[in-house]
Protein backbone atom coordinates (compact mmCIF):
# COMPACT_ATOMS: atom_id res chain seq x y z
CA UNK A 1 0.00 0.00 0.00
CA UNK A 2 3.00 2.22 0.92
CA UNK A 3 4.59 1.86 -2.29
CA UNK A 4 1.16 2.64 -4.38
CA UNK A 5 0.70 5.83 -2.72
CA UNK A 6 4.26 6.96 -3.50
CA UNK A 7 3.72 5.76 -7.21
CA UNK A 8 0.13 7.80 -7.16
CA UNK A 9 2.45 11.00 -5.62
CA UNK A 10 5.13 10.37 -8.22
CA UNK A 11 3.06 10.43 -10.97
CA UNK A 12 0.69 13.37 -9.96
CA UNK A 13 3.55 15.78 -9.54
CA UNK A 14 4.52 17.29 -12.84
CA UNK A 15 0.61 18.65 -12.53
CA UNK A 16 1.01 20.41 -9.65
CA UNK A 17 4.35 22.35 -10.43
CA UNK A 18 2.84 24.35 -13.54
CA UNK A 19 0.06 25.57 -11.35
CA UNK A 20 -0.18 29.28 -11.22
CA UNK A 21 0.52 31.05 -7.72
CA UNK A 22 -1.70 33.51 -7.25
CA UNK A 23 -1.79 35.85 -4.00
CA UNK A 24 -4.62 37.98 -2.69
CA UNK A 25 -3.08 40.25 -0.36
CA UNK A 26 -1.53 42.95 -1.81
CA UNK A 27 1.25 43.79 0.71
CA UNK A 28 2.09 40.34 0.49
CA UNK A 29 2.78 40.81 -3.39
CA UNK A 30 4.40 44.49 -3.15
CA UNK A 31 6.71 42.42 -0.53
CA UNK A 32 7.60 39.43 -3.13
CA UNK A 33 7.90 41.63 -5.95
CA UNK A 34 9.99 43.64 -4.26
CA UNK A 35 12.16 41.06 -2.86
CA UNK A 36 12.18 39.30 -6.30
CA UNK A 37 12.62 41.93 -8.53
CA UNK A 38 9.67 41.53 -10.11
CA UNK A 39 6.58 43.28 -11.43
CA UNK A 40 3.19 42.69 -10.00
CA UNK A 41 -0.12 41.96 -12.54
CA UNK A 42 -3.17 42.32 -10.52
CA UNK A 43 -6.34 40.91 -12.10
CA UNK A 44 -9.49 42.14 -11.48
CA UNK A 45 -11.80 38.96 -12.45
CA UNK A 46 -15.66 38.04 -12.19
CA UNK A 47 -14.48 34.05 -11.78
CA UNK A 48 -18.03 32.96 -11.75
CA UNK A 49 -20.00 35.45 -13.78
CA UNK A 50 -17.60 37.21 -16.42
CA UNK A 51 -17.28 35.09 -19.65
CA UNK A 52 -14.34 37.06 -20.79
CA UNK A 53 -12.88 36.69 -17.29
CA UNK A 54 -13.03 32.65 -17.67
CA UNK A 55 -11.67 33.05 -20.84
CA UNK A 56 -9.01 34.34 -20.30
CA UNK A 57 -8.49 32.56 -17.18
CA UNK A 58 -8.52 29.34 -19.59
CA UNK A 59 -6.80 30.51 -22.81
CA UNK A 60 -3.52 32.79 -21.15
CA UNK A 61 -3.19 32.40 -17.46
CA UNK A 62 -3.45 28.33 -17.10
CA UNK A 63 -1.14 27.54 -20.21
CA UNK A 64 2.03 25.98 -19.70
CA UNK A 65 3.96 28.98 -21.69
CA UNK A 66 2.41 32.05 -19.31
CA UNK A 67 2.93 29.91 -15.90
CA UNK A 68 6.51 29.08 -16.89
CA UNK A 69 7.25 33.03 -18.11
CA UNK A 70 5.46 34.56 -15.24
CA UNK A 71 7.27 32.20 -12.28
CA UNK A 72 10.10 34.52 -13.59
CA UNK A 73 8.83 37.63 -14.23
CA UNK A 74 5.49 38.65 -12.33
CA UNK A 75 4.09 37.67 -8.92
CA UNK A 76 0.10 37.45 -9.97
CA UNK A 77 -2.25 39.36 -7.89
CA UNK A 78 -5.91 38.51 -7.98
CA UNK A 79 -8.94 40.32 -7.57
CA UNK A 80 -11.84 38.24 -7.43
CA UNK A 81 -16.41 39.47 -7.50
CA UNK A 82 -17.81 35.82 -7.46
CA UNK A 83 -21.63 36.37 -7.64
CA UNK A 84 -22.26 33.11 -6.43
CA UNK A 85 -23.45 32.65 -2.92
CA UNK A 86 -21.27 29.24 -2.47
CA UNK A 87 -17.97 31.26 -3.82
CA UNK A 88 -18.47 34.43 -1.78
CA UNK A 89 -15.74 35.58 -0.49
CA UNK A 90 -14.53 36.37 3.29
CA UNK A 91 -15.63 39.25 4.59
CA UNK A 92 -12.01 40.89 5.34
CA UNK A 93 -10.89 39.47 1.17
CA UNK A 94 -14.51 40.76 -0.49
CA UNK A 95 -13.24 44.47 1.60
CA UNK A 96 -9.78 44.12 0.72
CA UNK A 97 -10.74 43.75 -3.23
CA UNK A 98 -12.99 46.46 -2.72
CA UNK A 99 -10.17 48.35 -1.80
CA UNK A 100 -8.41 47.86 -4.80
CA UNK A 101 -10.89 48.06 -7.29
CA UNK A 102 -11.16 51.69 -5.71
CA UNK A 103 -8.00 52.39 -6.47
CA UNK A 104 -7.07 50.63 -9.61
CA UNK A 105 -10.42 49.43 -11.34
CA UNK A 106 -12.38 52.79 -10.60
CA UNK A 107 -14.54 51.97 -14.18
CA UNK A 108 -15.57 48.51 -12.83
CA UNK A 109 -14.32 46.66 -15.93
CA UNK A 110 -14.09 43.17 -15.83
CA UNK A 111 -11.42 41.47 -16.95
CA UNK A 112 -9.25 44.11 -15.86
CA UNK A 113 -5.26 43.46 -16.36
CA UNK A 114 -3.31 46.21 -14.43
CA UNK A 115 0.44 45.92 -14.33
CA UNK A 116 2.27 47.43 -11.86
CA UNK A 117 5.92 48.12 -10.24
CA UNK A 118 6.83 46.61 -6.82
CA UNK A 119 5.59 50.04 -5.02
CA UNK A 120 2.26 49.67 -6.62
CA UNK A 121 2.82 52.56 -9.58
CA UNK A 122 0.50 51.27 -12.33
CA UNK A 123 2.70 50.62 -15.53
CA UNK A 124 0.20 49.59 -18.00
CA UNK A 125 -3.31 48.16 -18.34
CA UNK A 126 -5.13 45.43 -20.58
CA UNK A 127 -8.04 43.26 -20.66
CA UNK A 128 -9.57 40.20 -22.29
CA UNK A 129 -7.63 39.29 -25.81
CA UNK A 130 -8.36 36.54 -28.04
CA UNK A 131 -4.64 36.18 -28.82
CA UNK A 132 -1.65 33.40 -27.70
CA UNK A 133 -0.10 33.32 -24.01
CA UNK A 134 2.75 34.79 -26.14
CA UNK A 135 1.40 37.85 -27.50
CA UNK A 136 -0.28 38.52 -24.48
CA UNK A 137 3.29 38.50 -22.90
CA UNK A 138 4.32 40.60 -25.47
CA UNK A 139 1.17 43.02 -24.45
CA UNK A 140 2.01 42.65 -20.48
CA UNK A 141 6.00 43.14 -21.24
CA UNK A 142 5.49 46.37 -22.86
CA UNK A 143 4.14 48.23 -20.05
CA UNK A 144 7.36 47.10 -18.18
CA UNK A 145 9.82 50.05 -20.78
Amino acid sequence: MKHYFIVVIALLLPFFSFSQEWITDFDEAKSSAKENNKKIILVFQGSDWCAPCIKLDKEIWHTDEFISYAKEHFVMLKADFPKRKKNALSETQQKHNDKLAEVYNRNGYFPYVVVMDANGNVLGSTGYKKTTPKVYIDILESFKN
